[in-house]
């Protein structure tokens, strides 16, 4: 056993998959720090496990201060409560099947010992496949559905994971926690796989000096993507209302704050900007196939 892994209880599920965020340098739309969290409310998951984090984390560096250091607060002088980093694995689920889901903190040294851990604890969940979450802001239309971008770690996974209705990554340049863990994965043999998000984001600076750029900071459209893929590859019980309502509200507030800032710098257009990037977007929508058979039987019934 990995002495940085520590399991308070296996699932007993006869197929087990995780889903893995972080807070991260890829979050975008808390995609990856949030959504997890939103996953473990709805599934009711308890926590199982944590990865020790002693290892892989700087308590200063000069000049960031409160950054990386723990918070505490004292009453009367006496320690009532210390935030640390945290990298819990929470589990729901039954005899047949189980989802582990992952929340944790980008290590900040020690990243290949800090991956060790992860998989190891991986392997003694009996783990089948892992789905990590990215999100990448870009300038993309706020009311249709996010564009996905995909990293895998076995060759074998790209024809299924093709049918997701994702792009593949041509990226080049600094690596996100989740691209690592793909190569990391791949030395080890485990199925691991991040799903990026594009999450809207819009400078308005070449439309006009005196405007500031908006940006999506939590994005219920970008959620309602990634749960509509994982509740069809995890076969997941789960429901989408309540995503689906968030992300009609989000598209209703952006769209008025669109609106009040072309208002009030006309000379901007900044709605025809929108309308551009709109009309220039292709949209990607996730749509499995076994979906539009069940809405087909629903319509005609047994009729062949």
């Amino acid at each position: 056993m990995d002495e940085m892994v520590e399991i308070t209880e296996k699932p007993e599920s006869g197929e087990i998959y995780m889903i893995a965020g972080w807070n991260q340098w890829a979050d975008a739309g808390a995609v990856s720090s949030e959504f997890p969290q939103y996953l473990i409310d709805q599934t009711k998951a308890r926590r199982i496990g944590r990865l020790k984090s002693d290892a892989f984390y700087i308590f200063q560096v000069p000049g960031t201060h409160a950054f990386l250091r723990p918070e505490i607060k004292f009453v009367d002088g006496y320690r009532k409560t210390v935030t640390t980093h945290k990298n819990e694995f929470f589990y729901s689920g039954n005899k047949r099947q189980g989802l582990v889901t992952f929340l944790g903190e980008e290590p900040h040294i020690s990243g290949e010992r800090y991956a060790e851990a992860f998989f190891n604890a991986v392997k003694e969940l009996g783990v089948k496949r892992v789905a990590g979450l990215g999100g990448v802001y870009g300038s993309m239309p706020y009311d249709k559905d996010r564009a996905v971008s995909c990293v895998y770690s076995l060759p074998h996974m790209k024809d299924e994971l093709a049918k997701y209705a994702v792009s593949f990554s041509n990226y080049e340049g600094g690596a996100s926690l989740g691209s690592y863990l793909a190569h990391r994965a791949e030395q080890v043999g485990i199925e691991y796989f991040t799903f990026y998000v594009f999450v809207p984001a819009y400078d308005f600076s070449h439309l006009s000096q005196q405007l500031q750029g908006m940006r999506v900071e939590n994005d219920y459209r970008g959620w309602l993507e990634l749960m509509r893929r994982f509740k069809h590859m995890f076969n997941l019980d789960v429901e989408l209302a309540d995503l689906e309502e968030r992300s009609n509200e989000l598209s209703k507030s952006v769209r008025d704050k669109v609106d009040d800032l072309d208002r009030a710098h006309p000379q901007a257009n900044i709605k025809a900007y929108i309308a551009g990037l709109s009309s220039d977007f292709i949209e990607a929508p996730f749509m499995p196939l076994d979906v539009w058979e069940r809405g087909l039987s629903d319509l005609f019934g047994d009729k062949e």
